[in-house]
C-alpha cells in the first residue's frame, strides 16, 4: 500500500535505479511514471517578447506572426501569463496576444476543458495590470462560469479601467429605474447619483443626468467632465490657403492679455468668454462672428494641487494646436471630420501651481452649412476620464449664458 503514495516514490526510485538498473524500467508502470515525472512546460517568453516588439508602422509583423503561431498551442493555464504580457504591449502588439489568447480559450471551451477562473480572478483584481487586459479576462471569466462574474460586477464601480465600470454603472442604471417605476423618488435619486460617481462612459452620463433632472436633481456636467468654462480669446487672424495652421502669430510666441495686435480685417485683442455649454463648447463665431479662413486662439489658467499626470481631452473638428506652458502638445491640420467628447486623449504633465494652456483654432474655406462650426471643447481629467478640477475652478455657468465681452465683427460671409 505504501507504494501507492507518491510521497515516497521519488527515493524508491532513486534507490532502485541505482541497485536495480534494469528491473527500475519494468517498474516504471505508466501510472508511477506519470507522478514522477514533471511537465515541461514551454518558455514562452521569447514569443511574447517578439509580439510585445511589434511597433506600429508594422515593424516586427513577421516575427510576431511566428511568435503567435508557438503562443496558440499553449494551453490553458498559460492564459494569465499572456495577458500579463499586454502590461508592455502597445496596441497592434495587444491585438496579437488577444488573438492568441482568443485561439486557447475557444480550444479549451471545445474540449470541455475547464478555464482556470480562480486564477483569470486574481489577474482580474490585481488593478496593476492593463484595464484591456482585465476586461479580457473579466470576459473569460463570464463565458466559463456566469454566476462568478456576475458576483464581481458591483465592485467595478470604481475599477480604474472604464469598460469595467460600465458593467457596474449599467446595473444601477437599471436598479434606478426600477426604482423610479415603483414610484421610490429619493431611492431612486440616490442609486442614480451613485451610479454617476462611477460613470465614466458619456452615454451613460447623459442618461442618468437625464433620469435626475426629471427628478429634478441636476447635475453640473462640465463639473464631472472637468471642462474648462472660462477662457480669454483673441482674433481673427489670417488662415488664407489654410496657411495660418503653422503661421506662428503674436499669442504663440507670449501670452500678453493687455497687448493688441494686427489681425484680418481689424486690429485683434484678448477678450474674456465664459461658455455656459453643458459640455464646455467655446464657440468661437460666438466672439468673432461667422467668419472663414481665420485663426483665433483661446488661453485659460489651471491651478493645479499638485505635480501629477494628466491628460487633456479635446473635441472639435477644426484645425488645432495645444501647448501647455509654452510647450506643444500635439496638433491636428484637418478640418470638419467631426466632432465628439474626448475626440483627442493627450497624455500631459501638469506642475503644482499655475499651468497655461493656449489653443490655436483654425476655420477653412468651406461654406456648406456644416463647415460653419469653428468652436472646441476641453477637458482635464486623470487616464480613466475621471476629472482634475482646479484647485480655484470658478462656479459653472447658468445653462444658456455665454458670456462674452467680444467686439462684434462683420457678417458672416456667404
Amino acid at each position: 500500500m505504501w507504494l501507492s503514495s507518491s510521497r515516497w516514490l521519488p527515493s524508491i526510485a532513486t534507490s532502485m535505479k541505482k541497485s536495480f538498473p534494469f528491473a527500475f524500467l519494468v517498474f516504471l508502470t505508466p501510472a508511477l511514471l506519470a507522478q514522477l515525472v514533471e511537465p515541461v512546460k514551454a518558455d514562452l517568453t521569447p514569443h511574447l517578447a517578439a509580439i510585445q516588439a511589434v511597433e506600429n508602422e508594422g515593424k516586427g509583423n513577421k516575427a510576431a506572426s511566428a511568435a503567435w503561431e508557438k503562443l496558440s498551442t499553449a494551453d490553458a493555464g498559460d492564459l494569465v501569463t499572456i495577458l500579463g504580457a499586454m502590461d508592455k504591449a502597445g496596441p497592434l502588439a495587444s491585438n496579437w496576444l488577444r488573438s492568441a489568447v482568443d485561439v486557447i480559450s475557444d480550444r479549451t471551451t471545445a474540449e470541455g476543458a475547464r478555464l482556470p477562473v480562480a486564477d483569470l480572478g486574481e489577474f482580474l483584481l490585481d488593478q496593476n495590470h492593463s484595464p484591456r487586459a482585465r476586461r479580457l479576462a473579466f470576459d473569460l471569466i463570464r463565458s466559463a462560469d456566469a454566476a462568478t462574474a456576475d458576483k464581481l460586477v458591483p465592485g467595478m464601480l470604481m475599477d480604474p479601467s472604464p469598460e469595467l465600470r460600465r458593467e457596474a454603472v449599467d446595473r444601477l442604471i437599471s436598479e434606478g429605474n426600477s426604482l423610479l417605476e415603483g414610484d421610490a423618488k429619493d431611492t431612486a435619486a440616490l442609486v442614480y447619483r451613485q451610479a454617476l460617481n462611477g460613470a465614466r462612459d458619456v452615454n451613460q452620463i447623459k442618461e442618468i443626468a437625464a433620469q435626475l433632472e426629471k427628478l429634478e436633481r441636476p447635475v453640473d456636467l462640465p463639473k464631472h467632465f472637468g471642462f474648462l468654462m472660462h477662457w480669454n480669446v483673441i482674433g481673427p487672424f489670417d488662415n488664407t490657403g489654410r496657411a495660418g495652421f503653422d503661421q506662428v502669430f503674436p499669442p504663440e510666441e507670449s501670452i500678453d492679455l493687455a497687448a493688441e495686435y494686427d489681425g484680418k480685417g481689424g486690429k485683434a485683442k484678448w477678450v474674456e468668454f465664459v461658455t455656459a455649454d453643458p459640455f464646455g463648447k467655446v464657440d468661437i463665431n460666438k466672439a468673432f462672428g461667422m467668419e472663414k479662413e481665420v485663426t483665433a486662439y483661446a488661453t485659460t489658467e489651471f491651478l493645479s494641487a499638485n505635480a501629477q499626470p494628466a491628460e487633456l481631452r479635446l473635441g472639435s473638428k477644426n484645425a488645432w494646436k495645444i501647448w501647455l506652458n509654452g510647450e506643444l502638445v500635439f496638433g491636428r491640420d484637418e478640418y470638419h471630420r467631426g466632432a465628439a467628447i474626448d475626440q483627442y486623449q493627450l497624455p500631459i504633465s501638469l506642475k503644482e501651481g499655475k499651468n497655461t494652456l493656449l489653443v490655436k483654432l483654425c476655420q477653412n474655406e468651406q461654406t456648406e452649412t456644416w463647415t460653419v462650426e469653428w468652436e472646441f471643447q476641453l477637458r482635464v481629467c486623470d487616464a480613466t476620464g475621471t476629472a482634475i478640477l482646479a484647485t480655484d475652478r470658478p462656479a459653472t455657468p447658468t445653462v444658456g449664458t455665454d458670456l462674452q465681452q467680444a467686439p462684434d465683427r462683420r457678417k458672416a460671409q456667404p
